[in-house]
C-alpha cells in the first residue's frame, strides 16, 4: 500500500515548491491539493463538516498553477487534484491544464475530480446543481475526447463543439488517471469513466462493503485511494486488509516548520505499519 498527501494550499501556510520538495524527501508517494474558486459570502449550503467553514475553503491556490510548481522541484511524486471541481470548469482549458501539469511534470499528473457540494458556489459559475452530475459526466467525456483524439469533436446536452485541435497531449496514455471523488452516488460515474475511486474517510468497516458493490458493478478490479485517513495504525492496518492502493493522510495548512513536523509524524506512522 502506498501513502500520500492531501491538502489545502493556501496564501497562509507552506508554499507548493517547498511542500513538494518535502514530500518528495520522505517515503511519501503523491501529493493531493484540493480547490475552491471562491466561497459565496451569504451561504445557505451547510458545511458537510459540521459547523462554521474553516477559511482553508476560500484561501485556496489554483491547483494546477500550485502543482506545477511542485513539478518543477520535484522528479517522482505523483501531482493531484482532490479534488477539482468539474462542475465549475471549462472542459477545454481543463483539458489544456492536465494535460500541460502532465506534460511539465513528465507524466505524473492525477486528476482527481468531484461534482461539489456548495450550490452558491457553482450557481455563480452557471451551474444548475440539479443537474451538476450530467454536466460533470459530459464534461469529463468532452475532455477525454480533447486528450485523446486529434480532431476532436463532442455534441451533447451541456457540452458542443466541433471538430478541434487541442494540444499538448497528455504524456500518460491513453491520458493521466481518472480518479473520481464521492460516495456511493458516484460509483456509475467510476465505472463509466473512471481509473479509480477517490473515497473520502471512509472508515474500514464501511469501506470494505463498498468497494465490493463498486467492483461487482464496474466488473473490474478498480483501484481506491482514501483521502482524509487519521493517523491511527490499527485503522491503517484494516485498510491494508482491504487492500486498498493508496491512502491520503490529511495535511493541516500551516506554516512551513510545523508542516515539516506534520509530515514526519506521518513517517513515523507508516514505519508503524510497514
Amino acid at each position: 500500500m502506498k501513502f500520500g498527501v492531501s491538502t489545502f494550499l493556501t496564501d497562509q501556510g507552506i508554499a507548493p515548491a517547498a511542500l513538494g520538495r518535502a514530500i518528495e524527501e520522505r517515503p511519501l508517494d503523491s501529493l493531493f491539493i484540493a480547490e475552491h474558486t471562491h466561497i459565496p459570502v451569504s451561504r445557505r449550503t451547510p458545511y458537510p463538516g459540521g459547523g462554521d467553514l474553516p477559511e482553508i475553503y476560500y484561501r485556496t491556490l489554483d491547483p494546477f498553477v500550485a502543482l506545477s510548481a511542485a513539478a518543477a522541484v520535484t522528479r517522482r511524486i505523483l501531482l493531484g487534484t482532490g479534488v477539482a471541481l468539474v462542475g465549475q470548469r471549462d472542459p477545454i482549458i481543463t483539458a489544456k491544464e492536465v494535460a500541460s501539469l502532465d506534460r511539465v511534470s513528465d507524466g505524473r499528473a492525477v486528476f482527481g475530480v468531484g461534482i461539489g457540494w456548495n450550490r452558491e458556489e457553482m450557481e455563480n459559475h452557471g451551474t444548475d446543481p440539479r443537474t451538476r452530475g450530467r454536466l460533470v459526466d459530459e464534461r469529463l467525456r468532452a475532455i477525454q475526447e480533447l486528450w485523446t483524439t486529434e480532431k476532436a469533436e463532442f455534441h451533447g446536452e451541456f457540452v458542443d463543439f466541433d471538430p478541434v485541435y487541442s494540444w499538448p497531449k497528455p504524456v500518460q496514455r491513453p491520458h493521466p488517471p481518472l480518479y473520481v471523488g464521492g460516495g456511493e452516488g458516484a460509483f456509475r460515474r467510476v465505472a463509466a469513466l473512471g481509473d479509480a475511486w477517490l473515497a473520502i474517510s471512509v472508515p474500514p468497516e464501511e469501506l470494505g462493503p463498498q468497494i465490493e458493490r463498486l467492483r461487482g458493478l464496474a466488473g473490474r478490479d478498480v483501484p481506491v485511494t482514501v483521502y482524509g485517513v487519521a493517523k491511527d495504525p490499527g485503522v491503517i492496518e484494516r485498510y491494508q486488509e482491504l487492500d486498498v492502493e493508496r491512502l491520503l493522510f490529511f495535511l493541516p495548512t500551516k506554516p512551513e516548520a510545523e508542516t515539516l513536523a506534520d509530515l514526519d509524524r506521518f513517517v513515523g506512522v507508516m514505519e508503524r505499519v510497514t
